[in-house]
């Protein structure tokens, strides 16, 4: 059990990769130095809103492309309700985390 904190606490850490209004080539080669630099196992890639659908390409850019042998281990959805500061409004936004996993080749 004390395994899995220690891997939950790393994740939480240094892997994720919170995609905003970049391209999303530069996400792509966030997540391959990621896995390459790295060595990490596990990538998560966040996003909220008009994001998503940029997460998504570069997930998957990665996969065809580049790290050919990563999968994807797991995608969550949800809602976030997000203050307007100035106006004081509140309104939900879409979430998605892909978690994008390579099996590392023992040999």
């Amino acid at each position: 059990m004390a395994k899995e904190t220690a891997k939950e606490k790393r994740r939480t850490d240094e892997n994720i990769i919170y995609v905003g209004n970049k391209p999303p080539m530069s996400y792509v080669l966030a997540i391959v130095t990621q896995f390459q630099g790295s060595g990490s196992e596990e990538v998560v890639i966040k996003a909220r809103g008009r994001a998503i659908s940029r997460a998504v390409d570069a997930a998957e850019i990665t996969r065809n492309r580049f790290v050919t042998d990563a999968e994807i281990k797991d995608i969550k959805i949800g809602t976030e309700s997000i203050t307007n500061e100035e106006e004081g409004r509140t309104s939900n936004v879409s979430s998605i985390e892909i978690i994008l996993t390579t099996k590392k080749k023992s040999k």
